[in-house]
């Protein structure tokens, strides 16, 4: 009797498991379908000066720091997200920030429709772009590394043919987003670094519970252009301050 009910009790907890394990990938995106993420934005700008114009990096190079760190949020779900800065505010440096253009952009990106729009200030004029999501050709590699308590896979990705982008996405968030306009891997990403710019961005605090998407909207205030109008104008002002030095000022625009 006791083998009989210990028989039926074995075949109930292992139907209970099977049934666990069948529901878990709904347990899991009902769970993680929408996100805050708080991303720390390093810029290396002693490397991204002198990369600039090594002139200018020989007579500030005792006046500035380092590095800047910058704190931005991403809020956001599978149909669409938003990148902004953050609620965090770190230490302004007015002796970098002139340099650092493009550090209050603000991105909203549309997954559903493929579409983004991106609030720009490019020195002392706001654009307003409208565009297609950023196209990155990505591959997938075997490392691996933990970033805000999450396992992420590593992929390599060449933006506008070009820039090189590395990033660091988990399947266990179900948002293909990440900082900036950088999106298409399957899952959120959460580390990012683009060498030519000598930045990174890393998750520092992952919110998956009662995530208020209101703030997801897209802005409005700007110059109405799309991404080769944009481009335009970037290249017709920073033209005027040398070839080389402009094309490199362009690369601040590129993500």
């Amino acid at each position: 009797m006791n083998l009989v009910k210990n028989n039926s009790f074995m075949k109930g907890l292992l139907i209970a498991a099977a049934l666990l394990i069948a529901y878990l990938p709904a347990l899991k995106a009902q769970i993680f379908s929408s996100v805050k993420i708080e991303f720390e934005k390093t810029t290396a700008f002693h490397a991204y000066l002198k990369d600039l114009d090594e002139n200018i990096y020989n007579q500030l190079r005792d006046q500035v720091p380092q590095n800047s760190v910058k704190y931005y949020d991403f809020i956001g779900d599978s149909t669409h997200s938003i990148y902004l800065r953050g609620s965090r505010k770190e230490k302004e440096d007015p002796s970098i920030n002139s340099w650092l253009v493009g550090d209050d952009k603000i991105t909203f990106n549309d997954y559903k429709n493929g579409l983004m729009t991106s609030q720009k200030t490019v020195f002392d004029q706001v654009f307003l772009m409208k565009d297609s999501l950023v196209k990155i050709k990505w591959k997938l590699t075997s490392d691996r590394r933990i970033i805000a308590g999450f396992d992420c896979r590593k992929a390599i990705g060449i933006l506008d043919d070009t820039v090189a982008v590395f990033a660091f996405y988990t399947d266990d968030l179900m948002v293909s987003g990440g900082p900036e306009g950088i999106q298409g891997l399957p899952g959120m990403i959460l580390g990012v670094g683009v060498p030519r710019l000598h930045t990174t961005w890393f998750a520092t605090k992952v919110e998956v519970i009662g995530v208020n998407l209101n703030a997801v909207q897209p802005p409005t205030r700007g110059k109405k252009v799309n991404r080769a109008a944009l481009m335009k104008e970037l290249s017709e002002v920073l033209r005027q301050k040398g070839a080389s030095y402009g094309s490199k000022r362009m690369l601040d625009f590129s993500v």
